[in-house]
């Protein structure tokens, strides 16, 4: 299946149906789901990073279970917005995943949103290194997702 535009996506979705976010990292691939209004991202969990048939395979079993009906995968654009190697490897990931779900897919940049969720974590839930090394993956999953509902919230006003 083809890469679509985050619009496209949602334009794409029956009423009730939900989005999956991923934030594809290198052990872990961390999983947020939105709200069945397309309104609110929250963390799912973590899925520790293996082959591809295997993620697809638990990625298409949460969607089934949760009602979603897309993806919206992490981009890692670089700070300058150039598209680099680790952000063809996400979009080559998303691609395949797509494919292997039957899911529609959609890439979402995800600059920094590990840090900014780390900051929050440190500074709002004051929570230590350990347990924040087993929030922040699907965190930033939902820190993720929420931008990209934020951002394409006007296109899901327009008639279906």
């Amino acid at each position: 299946m083809p890469i679509i535009n985050l619009s496209e996506l949602r334009a794409a979705l029956s009423p009730g149906q939900r989005l999956i976010g991923l934030d594809p990292g290198k052990k872990t691939v961390g999983v947020a789901l939105s709200d069945v209004l397309l309104m609110l991202a929250s963390p799912y969990r973590g899925l520790a990073r293996a082959k591809l048939a295997a993620n697809a395979a638990e990625i298409a079993a949460i969607a089934t279970r949760e009602g979603a009906a897309g993806l919206v995968v992490g981009l890692p654009l670089g700070l300058d917005g150039s598209f680099g190697p680790a952000a063809q490897a996400a979009k080559d990931w998303a691609i395949a995943l797509s494919a292997a779900t039957g899911l529609p897919a959609a890439l979402w940049d995800e600059r920094l949103s590990s840090a900014a969720v780390n900051r929050m974590l440190i500074e709002e839930a004051d929570l230590t290194r350990a347990k924040r090394a087993k929030a922040v993956d699907a965190a930033a999953a939902a820190y993720m997702l929420q931008a990209a509902l934020d951002a394409s919230a006007g296109a899901a006003s327009l008639p279906r």
